[in-house]
């Protein structure tokens, strides 16, 4: 029943930042045992776990990219977001925000994705 948006520009400029929101509807992010993550899908790579926040407001990384993302949260509003800098071409994607328990795929609920393209 729990649903996930993802929203945010379609289109960035290389060296800018991709910034996406995810809104959750019926449910909670500080709701307890669950990971709201965000993951990425590119011909090139498959898919690709960017990194999580959970319910306590913990963040998680995947190491190759930690450098350059920013997941944060705002409970007001139901939401998580994701900031990646320094976007190149390689980080066109379709970009889904997902919540599972403690990591486990077929608990995961996805939302819809959102295609990212990176362009000059």
């Amino acid at each position: 029943q729990v649903q996930l948006q993802e929203s945010g520009p379609g289109l960035v400029k290389p060296s800018q930042t991709l910034s996406l929101s995810c809104t959750v509807s019926n449910g909670s992010i500080t709701t307890n045992f669950y990971y709201w993550n965000w993951i990425r899908q590119s011909p090139g790579k498959g898919l690709e776990w960017i990194g999580s926040v959970d319910s306590r407001g913990t963040v998680y990384y995947n190491p190759s990219l930690r450098s350059r993302t920013t997941i944060s949260r705002d409970t007001s509003k139901n939401q998580f977001t994701l900031q990646l800098n320094s976007v190149t071409l390689e980080d066109t994607s379709v970009y889904y925000c997902a919540r599972d328990p403690h990591g486990d795929p077929w608990e995961r609920i996805w939302g819809q994705g959102t295609q990212v393209t990176v362009s000059s």
